[in-house]
């Protein structure tokens, strides 16, 4: 009776875990339009929480070659912050199926209410609503966790020489 029992909350345990790893949002996720990727990790608290910051963009510079800033910041000192490794998502608290909390929209300088919920192994729903009225959701796209922008602004490194036989 004993053995079953704890193989019971074994396996109760191990399908919780399982429904967990599931809905878990982390990872890279390529937004609907292709002009960003954005690393969603767990944060908080025990890891409960999930956050998520820009680690890649499509033109990563100003035409000036300058990189790319938080220019529409409402707060003037946060305008020169740049993009690439800024804080969008922060501190997501899991609700059933999904993640709820804010996210900083950088187009506009605001913040929304949002939702994030992995529709499958490779999509992630991301619903924003402004005054609870005014709603819409993308879908964002898994990538690898590559930071491929470091890879694309980093100069190559020179061949290397061969060396003479003796």
């Amino acid at each position: 009776m004993r053995i079953a029992l704890t193989s019971a909350l074994l396996l109760a345990g191990l399908s919780a875990a399982a429904a967990d790893t599931a809905k878990d949002p982390s990872g890279t996720w390529l937004t609907e339009d292709g002009r960003a990727k954005i690393r969603i990790d767990r944060c908080g608290a025990g890891q409960a929480q999930v956050c998520g910051k820009v680690v890649w963009l499509k033109i990563p510079t100003t035409e000036s070659g300058a990189p790319r800033t938080d220019v529409k910041n409402p707060d003037p000192k946060k305008r020169s912050r740049p993009v690439l490794g800024l804080q969008l998502i922060d501190s997501l608290k899991p609700d059933e199926s999904k993640f709820s909390g804010e996210i900083y929209n950088i187009e506009e300088g605001k913040i929304y209410q949002v939702s994030i919920e992995r529709e499958s192994s490779s999509e992630l729903n991301v619903s924003g609503c402004v005054l609870k009225v005014l709603c819409g959701s993308q879908t964002w796209t898994k990538v690898p966790d590559v930071n491929q922008q470091a890879a694309i602004s980093a100069p190559e490194a020179p061949a290397a020489k061969p060396v003479p036989a003796h």
